[in-house]
């Protein structure tokens, strides 16, 4: 397929900071939202972006576990939002329009993985739901506020995306849940979902990226038993992180997603998938390696139709389609 998943040379690598990348970079006077803001690479990149000074909105699940997390680093604005909750994800929003602020970066960092089955809203699947469905409707709420922005706006995948692409037939999982598969096909939907935005928002000078930040250990991995992170080799029966697999350090995977929110290297540039700090090269077919992105994850017609399939889930959509013209 014709692509731009190529790597541009961006001089960054697996290794950079995100301080690193923001080496220059003046943020002064921005206004950035990021979910998750206040845990594990979530954290990292609010801390980056606030040195660089910027002004971080971190909404939050657990608004008291935020405030603890994020004490004594100014620049910093907390309120509510479940994800899992339409409803919250609506407050939320109308909260912040409310300041008749604009949004110049939104890095959307929360997520789940591997969960036991679990039914959030109307019996969605908890991956989906809160790593997808969530961060659309939050989106599509907020659009005025990033439009106006000319925000860049960022989907944070992971190599999980390989697991799984979308399962049309049974997206919510109703026969039978694997729950690692249940993550790729989430994190495929994150990628799909920049895609789109990017096509859509683009006009209104709205670009859109997903990425895949590395492997870390951080509180991601809480539903996963000790037992079974020593047997994929991410640990030892001591919990030390085993940095022969690769892991990365917390300020490095937060590194890609604040090179995609502020890099100049990537005007004029959206819609693409990026990994250690450049645009990804396309997954081999068959490949079982760690890197690059499968075709599924950007295909424009499945991202087209996720997009429809999740406005019309959630109920919410910033673009919807114009109306035929009667043909009189």
């Amino acid at each position: 397929m014709s692509t731009a998943q190529h790597k541009i040379g961006s001089g960054f690598g697996a290794t950079s900071t995100a301080d690193d990348v923001l080496h220059g970079i003046d943020l002064t006077g921005k206004l950035a939202l990021v979910t998750g803001g206040y845990s594990g690479i979530g954290l990292e990149t609010t801390r980056a972006l606030v040195k660089a000074g910027a002004h971080v909105v971190v909404p939050a699940r657990r608004p008291a576990t935020a405030e603890q997390a994020l004490a004594g680093i100014s620049g910093v604005e907390l309120d509510e939002l479940d994800l899992g909750d339409l409803e919250s994800v609506r407050g939320f929003a109308e909260r912040f329009f409310a300041s008749g602020r604009t949004i110049d970066i939104m890095i959307d960092s929360a997520g789940i993985m591997a969960c036991p089955e679990t039914r959030v809203g109307p019996g969605w699947e908890a991956q989906f739901a809160t790593n997808h469905l969530g961060h659309f409707a939050l989106v599509n709420r907020l659009w005025p506020a990033l439009a106006r922005g000319g925000a860049r706006v960022v989907s944070v995948s992971s190599r999980g995306h390989h697991f799984s692409g979308i399962r049309w037939d049974d997206i919510h999982w109703r026969q039978g849940y694997d729950k690692w598969e249940a993550y790729g096909q989430a994190k495929t939907a994150n990628v799909l979902f920049a895609v789109q935005l990017d096509k859509l928002g683009r006009d209104a000078g709205v670009r859109a990226f997903a990425l895949h930040p590395g492997g870390i250990i951080t509180p991601l991995q809480r539903h996963l038993p000790k037992e079974e992170m020593i047997e994929r080799g991410w640990i030892d029966e001591d919990g030390n992180v085993l940095n022969p697999k690769g892991f990365k350090t917390p300020p490095q995977g937060a590194a890609t997603q604040v090179w995609a929110a502020t890099s100049p290297q990537l005007d004029g540039i959206g819609g693409v998938y990026l990994e250690d700090c450049d645009i990804a090269e396309l997954a081999p077919e068959g490949d079982a390696g760690p890197l690059g992105v499968k075709e599924w994850a950007i295909d424009p017609e499945q991202a087209a139709r996720l997009w429809e399939l999740s406005a019309e889930l959630t109920g919410v959509n910033a673009f919807p389609a114009a109306p035929a013209e009667d043909s009189l």
